[in-house]
């Protein structure tokens, strides 16, 4: 049997381990979040999200990353407060991970051989979508928006398999 997500253990933003088997049987989006990009208003629009979906079971998975630009310079304590005052962020926050190169995160190295197409992450706030078994079933830019009709039309999809 192949890997699937919830074979990972994690930390969360407090320093934590969890097991990504804590979320069998929802549905996840997992996104690399950073603090002063171009991309980071898109911090509301997953809040919108996590608020809309989560009593039907979608969990929202944010990983700051400063493997782009630069743009997540903060400490865990600075994300927590930046994610908290200026956009509401209830969703899951997670410790600070490489997305790409030598020191990827294995949950990083998971999304990007699985999902579909394979290779690097190319920026902040690049999605990606888990079935509620683990399983990678869609991979969306950091230009797709969370509220766009193609995002949350797969996870209307998924949330109802």
């Amino acid at each position: 049997m192949s890997e699937t997500i919830h074979d990972l253990t994690v930390k969360t933003i407090a320093g934590e381990d969890k097991s990504l088997k804590d979320y069998a049987g929802n549905v996840l989006l997992i996104v690399n979040l950073a603090s002063y990009c171009g991309y980071t208003p898109q911090y509301a629009g997953l809040e919108k999200l996590h608020q809309k979906y989560k009593d039907s079971g979608l969990r929202v998975l944010g990983f700051p990353c400063n493997d782009y630009g630069a743009q997540e310079p903060g400490t865990n304590q600075e994300i927590v407060q930046f994610c908290t005052k200026n956009y509401g962020v209830t969703f899951d926050l997670f410790d600070k991970v490489h997305a790409k190169g030598s020191q990827q995160h294995p949950l990083y190295t998971m999304l990007t051989s699985q999902g579909k197409p394979p290779g690097d992450v190319s920026w902040n706030f690049e999605k990606f979508l888990v079935n509620k078994k683990g399983e990678v079933v869609g991979r969306y830019r950091s230009s797709v928006t969370p509220e766009s009709a193609e995002l949350t039309g797969a996870i209307e999809r998924e949330l109802h398999q």
